[in-house]
């Protein structure tokens, strides 16, 4: 039975990749044909061409998402902590204004930074786009790590300062190795946020900032699907590249073993 759905499921993630990858090399497949009606190398050759320019665009959508994942997780620790283990005026309303993105679509989010950034030099610049990136992706890194610093709580800390670690170094040699996975997840879910955003960069970015989602999206809203296959493979490749490095980071970090959620005390 196991076996049965391991196959099924392998089945379903393989057959949309085999459908974009025969679009790649599709003028028309009108239906009902089971194959392509007419070939063409069309997408593939002006892709080529086109490789230095595509090669800029990956390495600022890659840059653009990895600081924004970092300054997402890293103001979500430190909101995290505050937020789990200390009580000030105003803390409920913190924790519901975080909640913000969740409810306000990005579509709405995004009109209302660019008329607000239309007035300052954020509007079309980098740092405009990549403070919209870590505003709306900041949310999923703080519900992961402000509910894990609540649960580990206070005590293993309280130990190593008992031991003699001052608050800096009982943080980073005790809670932190034990958020890691945490960490690792709300980091990566911020890429996945920041990578995907579309229509945010577009318009904060006013055209200038150009990310992978930027160049593939009029493929598809144009008709385009061999262009738009085959920028979707790519941009599909470069993104598990990406995962594996963070896995790899990931081992590395934990001694080459999977890091497990809090310890045993």
């Amino acid at each position: 039975m196991r076996k049965a759905f391991l196959i099924l499921l392998s089945l379903l993630i393989l057959l949309p990749l085999f459908s974009l990858f025969f679009w790649v090399f599709t003028e028309r497949w009108p239906w009902p044909n089971i194959l392509p009606k007419d070939f063409s190398e069309r997408a593939l050759k002006s892709t080529i061409a086109r490789a230095g320019e595509l090669g800029n665009v990956f390495f600022t959508s890659i840059l653009l998402s990895l600081l924004a994942s970092f300054f997402s997780v890293l103001i979500a620790v430190l909101s995290g902590r505050a937020l789990a283990f200390y009580d000030f005026p105003g803390k409920r309303l913190i924790s519901s204004l975080m909640l913000l993105p969740f409810l306000v679509p990005s579509t709405v989010f995004s009109m209302g930074a660019q008329i607000l950034f239309l007035k300052t030099a954020l509007y079309s610049s980098i740092p405009g786009v990549l403070l919209c990136h870590i505003l709306y992706s900041l949310p999923y890194a703080n519900i992961l790590l402000n509910e894990g610093t609540r649960a580990l709580g206070e005590g293993l800390e309280e130990q190593a300062r008992v031991l003699g670690a001052g608050p800096v170094r009982a943080f980073f040699s005790v809670s932190l190795p034990n958020l890691f996975p945490l960490l690792l997840s709300a980091f990566t879910m911020a890429y996945v946020i920041s990578i995907s955003q579309y229509f945010m960069t577009l318009l904060i970015g006013g055209g200038r900032v150009k990310t992978f989602s930027v160049v593939m999206v009029p493929y598809l809203q144009s008709g385009e699907r061999n262009f738009a296959a085959l920028y979707a493979l790519i941009f599909l490749l470069v993104t598990t590249l990406v995962f594996f490095i963070f896995e790899g980071i990931a081992r590395a970090c934990t001694g080459g073993r999977r890091a497990e959620l809090f310890s045993d005390y």
